[in-house]
């Protein structure tokens, strides 16, 4: 096998395949050599080359996502770097393990002036769970650190002995700051930096390796709940009849069904779920703006927790966050083993645990329900709001409503459903998802730079099928995500073309003037299609509830290219349809 030369390459390499960490994904240039030569001549890892680190990044992401397994994304020295930051910052208030490896100019090189050099140090420290900065391997006797004040040698044995000393520290160092990196992204779920400096020749390799670096182990503690929190949390939940659990962004069976059958038998518990929290019951309550958005003042009272239970990731739903900030439960629990977000400016109790302990603790300890009509009361208003919903989706012209609807109900089971950020998971928000769909959205800082990138990975280490639903702006605003020859066939796109920024015009403002649609919605006439001619990839587009109905009827069958559907909607129309939405079903 071919190995780089240089020892602190095969040091990270072989650290990263001690801890499992498969799947590489590779930017072209030059002072990560050491590390592409290594990394993509040993049939252990799967590498993939995307130009684009931006791209990059969130692919990498979208693999991490899938997997729940670091990612590794690597990329040369100087503004390289800079571009992963997006996709950065969502792994960390998303908890996903992002290995970032960036190659680095030695010290002596940097804030000289020389090309591709920039303050790589501790770049990410506020976004990442760890950021270590590796130290340089000495090539000889004259590399040696501070070696000017270094006694002088008297011999050239003293001189190999030294050199061979700060040899070994540097050694040891690099394998503990790696250690310590790559084991924090998998124990505590978040992004990492490990910044590595190379020095030229960058090319050279070898036959055998030269280095045996050691593998700290991986301990992964499940901390046990006091007993004293369950005791308390106990005689509260025993205490009240209104107890209200939202649920944001989760892995696909995350949570234990029975845990989740149990909370559906307690009529003094509402379970409000997220399209993201990929949970399922037919007593739970989807679709939370649909609730709660036509609530009267009394009727906001009336639903108004003692107890609230969150747990899982960042929250969707505006509508929910202003009720609770304005109608505040006594307490606020969230579940969480990191952190808990007081996001309702009332939490009270931060449950260090995963939901499945939490409930595996507290729930079999409840000997009797309540009585309570809580949740009976909400059942028979989310009845009456479906059938509203119902009732206006049938009589409103084409338009972005009209097309999710259409388009949800299209999604074949047991496939993968990716979303963009803006208008399309507020809108997907609005209707109720089959159970047999996994769902996934980059909503740890709600960014639309990278949701095709991330759908382009998870699709890519998937079994199952993958189809991404996005807005326009956020489709071309990501388009080098399809600049890569990893696209899986099955793998389809779905493209809602509104001509600009259209949750813009849901948002308060001064709307139709030059200047809002210039700046703010940012108006446009481009297509999908010339850049689906340019990467290989089958081209439809639709007009009409007809059209994309008969669009549908071949587009998820088998094809040797990946698909794209652009449908066009009625810039105008589409926020007026959508604000009388929650007026017909109040």
């Amino acid at each position: 096998m071919i190995y780089p030369k240089i020892p602190l390459a095969q040091t990270v390499i072989q650290l990263c395949k001690e801890k499992k960490i498969k799947h590489i994904v590779i930017s072209p240039g030059s002072r990560n050599a050491p590390l592409t030569i290594g990394f993509t001549n040993d049939p252990y890892f799967s590498c993939y080359s995307i130009v684009d680190e931006r791209s990059a990044a969130f692919f990498a992401l979208g693999i991490a996502q899938k997997l729940q397994e670091p990612t590794a994304v690597l990329c040369t020295s100087g503004s390289a770097l800079l571009n992963y930051y997006p996709a950065i910052s969502e792994a960390y208030y998303s908890d996903i393990p992002l290995v970032v490896l960036s190659a680095d100019r030695p010290k002596h090189l940097i804030g000289i002036g020389d090309g591709q050099t920039i303050n790589q140090k501790n770049v990410f420290e506020n976004h990442v769970l760890f950021s270590s900065n590796l130290k340089l391997d000495i090539k000889d006797e004259n590399n040696i650190p501070d070696h000017e004040e270094l006694p002088m040698m008297k011999n050239i044995e003293d001189k190999l002995e030294r050199f061979l000393g700060f040899q070994k520290n540097i050694q040891t160092h690099n394998e503990i700051e790696i250690n310590e990196a790559i084991n924090n992204a998998i124990i505590n779920k978040g992004p990492v930096h490990i910044n590595i400096p190379f020095d030229e020749p960058l090319y050279e390799t070898v036959g055998k390796l030269t280095v045996s670096p050691k593998s700290e182990d991986i301990v992964l503690k499940n901390k046990p709940i006091d007993s004293y929190i369950i005791q308390s949390c106990l005689e509260d939940w025993n205490s009240v009849a209104k107890k209200m659990v939202l649920v944001g962004v989760c892995n696909p069976n995350e949570v234990e069904q029975k845990w989740l059958n149990e909370l559906a038998e307690d009529n003094s518990i509402i379970v409000f779920t997220e399209t993201t929290s990929n949970l399922h019951h037919e007593s739970f309550f989807p679709s939370i703006d649909q609730l709660i958005a036509p609530l009267s003042k009394e009727e906001q009272k009336q639903l108004k927790p003692d107890i609230l239970i969150t747990f899982g990731g960042l929250i969707v739903s505006k509508k929910i966050k202003t009720f609770l900030r304005k109608h505040q439960p006594k307490q606020h629990w969230h579940i969480d083993k990191k952190l808990a977000n007081d996001t309702f400016f009332c939490l009270t109790n931060h449950i260090e645990a995963t939901p499945n302990q939490f409930f595996e603790t507290l729930l079999p300890k409840i000997t009797h329900y309540v009585k309570s009509n809580y949740r009976d009361v909400w059942a028979l208003v989310k009845q009456k709001r479906l059938q509203k919903h119902r009732q206006y989706l049938a009589q409103i012209p084409f338009s972005d409503l009209k097309v999710f609807e259409v388009l949800l109900k299209s999604v074949p089971k047991n496939y993968i459903l990716q979303v963009g950020n803006s208008s399309a998971i507020r809108y997907t928000q609005l209707f109720s998802i089959d159970k047999s769909l996994e769902v996934y959205c980059n909503r740890g800082t709600s960014g639309i730079d990278g949701s095709t990138s991330t759908a382009v990975g998870c699709a890519v280490v998937s079994k199952k099928p993958t189809v991404f639903i996005t807005g326009d702006l956020s489709f071309i605003y990501d388009s080098n995500a399809l600049w890569n020859n990893y696209i899986p066939k099955n793998f389809r796109i779905i493209v809602i073309n509104n001509q600009g920024g259209g949750i813009f015009r849901i948002l308060p403002g001064h709307k139709n003037s030059e200047n809002f649609d210039a700046y703010f919605e940012t108006t446009h006439d481009l297509s999908a299609k010339h850049l689906c001619k340019m990467y290989g990839i089958e081209y439809v587009s639709a007009k009409t509830v007809l059209q994309i109905k008969s669009k549908m009827q071949t587009f998820y069958s088998d094809s040797e290219r990946p698909r794209l559907l652009e449908i066009f909607t009625p810039r105008t129309l589409n926020d007026e349809i959508l604000l009388e939405y929650f007026d017909f079903i109040t």
